[in-house]
Formats: structure tokens, sequence, C-alpha cells
């Protein structure tokens, strides 16, 4: 198929309704994360205790994102996707109410185990597009993430204004109009194969081709989450960077990897293939990453942040890709459920060891590690996949 071809395909009419969907479900998410720690103070919370909390909006995520990811193969999309929008609705009600720290796990818990709307909503994506498409509207819907951590954080800042429970409320209204518009507007991409399901072998985990891929994905997010979660202490410690300015920083980053997913996915796709985007991105963090633990001054972290989005915006769409293009049919909700139950997992395990890294060993460890770490996600890209 000729490039300029498949560049220029138009998107398949419904995708603008998803991505919409998933902009929304990500800006509620951007309106709560930053100030949650904060509100958990207010009930006495230990930092240890902070730390639980985010711990089990991804541990309810990790549970539940391959089930509903499976039971959205059964029923179709939209019914699951609206689901969930209700649970991150109800969640954020409750946090938003919460009058002891014990309502407020409850909220989180409730949150997380609603949170595989994302994986749906790639599915969803997935059953529009043709193969040569994929890997370039699944980047143009991680651009979706770009825009939820840029707006989300400003509108929590104005609605705490009004009050400390206020941004709970107000996510929790956005989830709720957003199923709502998803009701209204989102077309159903799947129409279950009754007679496939009801034949359908179990094939154990072990021999399934998407595997490989998850191991990727959690190695490659163990590694990740750590640097998130340490580059404000190591900017502080190294650069005297302030709250302030690392947040610019994090809105640069977020920037250019929307800028990279929205508008070079699909050529770099086209041409390399989704395979050898997803080795050469992971190769690209990696770098990144050991450039970053050794930087001590600017132009060096710039750098480093630059190999590191630029090789974390290709290889994420096109790690997405490879997941739906592995699975049968009938299984890629499921596959990609648990894809994102892998990276659930990850983002437990890899800030605290990240921040244990940054305690005991060193300020620039976390990211030394993680290098090393993605060494392992390299290797099963390289090794285990064709």
């Amino acid at each position: 198929m000729n490039t300029a071809t498949t560049t220029r395909e138009p998107l398949p009419r419904g995708f603008w309704v998803i991505w919409s969907t998933v902009a929304l479900d990500m800006i509620g998410f951007g309106i709560v994360a930053p100030i949650l720690g904060r509100y958990a103070d207010r009930f006495g919370a230990t930092g240890f205790q902070v730390g639980l909390l985010f711990a089990s909006f991804s541990l309810a995520q990790m549970i539940f994102a391959p089930i509903l990811g499976r039971w959205s193969d059964r029923v179709g999309r939209k019914p699951v996707i609206v689901i969930s929008l209700l649970g991150t609705a109800l969640g954020s009600f409750i946090t938003g109410a919460a009058g002891a720290l014990w309502v407020l796990f409850a909220g989180r818990l409730i949150d997380g185990a609603s949170g595989a709307s994302v994986s749906v909503a790639q599915s969803a994506i997935t059953d529009l597009a043709t193969k040569e498409q994929r890997a370039r509207m699944l980047g143009l819907l991680g651009m979706a993430f770009g825009v939820g951590f840029v707006f989300g954080p400003a509108i929590g800042g104005l609605a705490a204004l009004g009050g400390p429970h206020i941004p709970f409320y107000v996510a929790g209204t956005l989830a709720l109009i957003n199923a709502v518009a998803a009701i209204i507007r989102l077309q159903e991409t799947r129409v279950p194969n009754k007679a496939a399901q009801s034949t359908r072998v179990h094939v154990p985990f072990r021999k399934r081709r998407y595997g490989a891929l998850a191991g990727v994905g959690f190695f490659s997010m163990l590694a990740f989450s750590g640097f998130e979660a340490t580059f404000s202490l190591f900017g502080g410690e190294r650069f005297n960077l302030t709250e302030a300015s690392t947040a610019v920083v994090f809105l640069g980053i977020g920037v250019v990897m929307s800028a990279v997913q929205g508008s070079l996915i699909g050529p770099l796709t086209s041409r390399f293939g989704s395979l050898q985007l997803l080795r050469n991105g992971l190769v690209l963090v990696s770098i990144g990453l050991l450039f970053l633990g050794a930087a001590v001054i600017w132009p060096t972290m710039i750098v480093a942040l630059l190999f590191l989005v630029i090789g974390a915006g290709i290889s994420s769409p096109s790690l997405t890709a490879l997941v739906a293009d592995s699975a049968h049919e009938d299984r890629r909700g499921e596959a990609l459920g648990i894809q994102q139950s892998a990276s659930a997992l990850a983002r437990v395990i890899g800030p605290p060891l990240a921040g244990l890294a940054f305690d005991h060993v060193g300020i620039g460890a976390p990211f030394t590690f993680g290098a090393l770490i993605y060494v392992l996600a390299i290797g099963i890209a390289f090794r285990k996949l064709k």
C-alpha cells in the first residue's frame, strides 16, 4: 500500500466521539490526582497511607481491567464504557463526601475498578480501524491523555477555591455528563458474535501471543512510573526546581508527547512498522533515563528528557497496536485489558521502589536503575516478538 495513501486515509466515523470521551475522562483524572494527597492529609493520613491511597486505585484497576475488557468482548464496548464512567462518577462523589479516611479508600477503589474505560476505548478504536490505521489512531487517542493532564489540574485548582471537596464533585459531575453523552452519541463498534463465543476454546495465558507484550508493558511502565514519581525530587535537589517549575517541565513533556503521538506515529508506522518503532522507542527511553541520572547541567537534562519523551511517545501506541494485532477479534478487549492490568501493577510497584533508590542509593539512582529495567523490556521486544 502506498505510504501517502495510508497517512491521508480519513479517520472512520465515530473516532472523535471516542476521543472526546477519553479526553473528558482524563480531564476528570487530572482534576483529582494532583490534590488527592493534600486532601487526604485533612483526615490525618500519613505519607505511607497517601501512598497506599494512590496504590489502591492501581490495584483495583489491575484486577478489573481484564475482567471488563473480556466483558466488552462479550456484550460490546459501549455498555462497558458507560458503566465505567458511571463508576468513576460514583467514586469521585464518594471521595468528595468523605468524612473519614476509609471512605477515601472506598472511593479510590471504586474509581480504580471503573478505570477500564481507557482500554475498552482502545478496543473500540481498534474495532473501527484497519490494521494499517491502528497505530496512528491509537497515537491520536494518546493526545487525549495530554489534554487531560493540561486542563485537569487547572480546572481542579480553580474548583478548589470553592472548598477542598469541590474538585471531586466537579470531577464526578464531569464523569456523569460524559456517561450521558456516551449513551447518546457513542456508537457500538463491536457486535458480539455469540456463535463464536459459544465455541471459543480456552487458551492458557502462557500460550497467548500477547503475553510477551504484557511483559514489555510491565517492565517499561515499572521504570517510567518511577521516573514520574521521583523527577520532582531529583529536579529540586540537582536543579533547584520548585513545584511551579516542575509543573512547567511536565507540561512541556505532555506537549511534546502529544505532538509525537498525534503527528508522527502514522507516517513512522507506515515506514518502519509497529514492532520496529516499539524497539526503537524502548531504546530511546533507556538512553534518556541513563543520561538523566547523570545530568548535572541543564542541556544534558533537556536532551535526556527529549530522548525519553520521544521514545515513550512512539513506543506506547506501537505496543498497544501490537497487542490489538496479536489478539483474536473475540479477545481484543481482554488483551488490551491485560495490558492495562500489567501497567497498573507496575504503577503500584514502580514509585515506591524508585523512592527507595532515591533515599538510599543516590539522587540519580531511580533513573539509572530505570534504564536497566528498560533493558529487560528491550530484551523481550527483540528476542520474543516477531
